[in-house]
């Protein structure tokens, strides 16, 4: 697909703050009872934990940013 772009400090961000995201969206859905805005943060903790993960990043790769360090 594309080369990795995202590394060291930005996976271990990206990381932390997905699972944090996911958590929050779930507790807003079902306890606050808001979907939408529980949804919302849910799905971008789902995406900065899929981008940590896979260590692809599409929009670092359109603004051509690489927080690689020689790995």
């Amino acid at each position: 697909m594309f080369d990795r772009n995202v590394g060291g400090t930005d996976r271990l961000l990206r990381l932390g703050f997905g699972a944090i995201g996911l958590f929050l969206g779930v507790v807003v859905w079902t306890v606050l009872d808001r979907p939408v805005a529980g949804g919302l943060v849910g799905v971008l903790g789902a995406i900065l934990l899929g981008t940590g993960l896979a260590r692809r990043c599409p929009i670092n790769r359109a603004l051509g940013v690489d927080t690689r360090q020689n790995e």
